[in-house]
């Protein structure tokens, strides 16, 4: 029998927890004020060289508007990805601009009703996804406008109370949703006596240090248990560390700015005291972004480097190291919009279903202009948001089902817990599979190669 649950009873008590964060949530009073002083002078700090020419640039083509899901599943104008970054462009022209004085003449103030709606705009229906960035003719980070104005609202006290509760988790306790060191002690133990698999915690010295995550802690032992089973296999020399182990960053997903450089930096430097060569992300895509786009950590640049799991699969695998059993079924991946679009990670994945001899066929739109699921940069926590997320994911459902493949295969676990929740009240009877369990349940037996080099090369 199964000692942990499925990823849909995953998907079902997550969905559980997260109906209750609301009555969790910290309650921030402040006048309203207050609230719109704070969230402008963020606005107006952020603004750099690159922004301002960003906030000047656009040139009201629409194109944006046909690549974000969010409008493409509604067709409400609102949603265009131009109207989110809309009360940013009037703080800039008032506050910052070049013709500042007559804009703060003939423009409306900011008010605290304008922050109200701004959060429904830069939470509820957009995922920073990237697509409409990739689209524009002219440049414009549209998703890091976007993730400015998170930024602002934190500063407000706006941030959506699941995003506040589960950020002053992080913030207060160093846990998400309760992954403490002793539950992961505990599951590695369990592991250990359910499934003979070592994981080594606390190591002083090793060359690889690998992140999990809540969802594998509290949630889904699996995920963990599937990256031990990899990683013993290839003989790497490697550890869990309990003083840093969560890939989750909600620093980054709410707009906690000092809050995700804090939790990216003590990773930093944990991987630096155990000497580690590479950093290995657990599948969390934003978690990716709050370290990879980390490079320097007070001052000096970082003496490892950090790979996504599917990076590192993919390299051990081209490599050679990495030998695995044929999965024998058509499958179709996703590119989860962190890893594939924003970071650039498209073949590695493909190339580990190819030493699976998976018969892979891509959906219509794929690698740079692959859709997003709809759940990422917290969307999913967030309960009202749930009926514009449902309908923002049934572009990837019939996208999937245009294949014709038996499933899909996902490498992050907040997509694949979008899709969990799309089979769910679909009744969809595609399966969902992640890419480490997969090639954990297809290890070749007796064929674990030489010890694999740390960075995915030759050693």
């Amino acid at each position: 029998m199964p000692v942990f649950p499925t990823f849909e009873q995953v998907y079902q008590g997550f969905a559980e927890q997260i109906g209750k964060l609301p009555g969790v949530a910290p309650r921030v009073e402040m006048p309203a004020d207050q609230r719109v002083k704070r969230a402008v002078k963020v606005l107006v700090d952020e603004t750099h060289a690159d922004e301002a020419v960003w906030l000047e640039s656009c040139v009201h083509c629409g194109q944006c508007v046909d690549a974000c899901h969010f409008y493409e599943s509604t067709q409400d104008s609102k949603y265009a990805p131009l109207r989110k970054i809309r009360l940013y462009q009037r703080v800039y022209r008032q506050e910052v601009g070049p013709f500042r004085w007559l804009y703060k003449l003939v423009g409306r103030p900011v008010t605290v009703e304008d922050l109200e709606e701004l959060q429904e705009l830069v939470y509820d229906s957009c995922t920073e996804c990237g697509r409409c960035t990739m689209i524009c003719p002219m440049g414009i980070d549209i998703a890091s406008l976007v993730h400015h104005c998170r930024t602002a609202l934190v500063a407000a006290g706006m941030a959506p109370p699941e995003m506040a509760a589960v950020t002053f988790e992080q913030k207060q306790m160093r846990t998400v949703f309760g992954a403490s060191p002793d539950v992961l002690r505990s599951l590695v133990q369990k592991i250990l006596d359910e499934y003979g698999e070592e994981i080594p915690i606390d190591k002083d010295k090793a060359e690889v240090l690998v992140l999990t995550s809540a969802v594998d802690i509290v949630m889904n032992g699996n995920g963990l248990l599937a990256t031990a089973r990899v990683m013993n296999h290839l003989g790497v020399d490697w550890t869990l560390r309990t003083d840093a182990y969560e890939s989750a960053n909600f620093g980054l997903l709410a707009g906690d700015m000092d809050l995700m450089v804090e939790l990216a930096d003590n990773i930093a430097k944990s991987a630096e005291r155990v000497g580690a060569k590479v950093v290995i992300v657990a599948e969390c895509g934003h978690a990716y972004s709050a370290l990879r786009w980390n490079p320097h950590v007070h001052g000096k640049e970082l003496p490892f480097e950090i790979l996504y799991m599917s990076e590192f699969l993919g390299r051990q695998v081209q490599a050679g190291k990495l030998r695995l059993e044929p999965l024998n079924r058509t499958v179709t991946f996703h590119d989860p919009c962190k890893i594939g679009r924003r970071g650039g990670a498209f073949d590695e994945p493909r190339a580990v279903l190819a030493a699976m001899n998976a018969e892979l066929v891509e959906m219509p739109a794929n690698r740079e202009v692959n859709w997003c699921c709809g759940g990422g940069a917290g969307v999913f926590l967030l309960n009202r948001a749930t009926e514009l997320r449902d309908k923002a994911f049934k572009i990837k459902l019939g996208q999937v089902d245009a294949t014709g493949a038996d499933g899909v295969v996902v490498s992050c676990a907040s997509c694949r817990l979008n899709f969990e929740a799309g089979r769910f009240k679909n009744r969809w009877d595609k399966q969902v599979d992640s890419l480490v369990e997969l090639v954990a349940d297809h290890l070749k037996d007796g064929e674990a190669g030489q010890p694999a080099a740390v960075a995915g090369g030759e050693q």
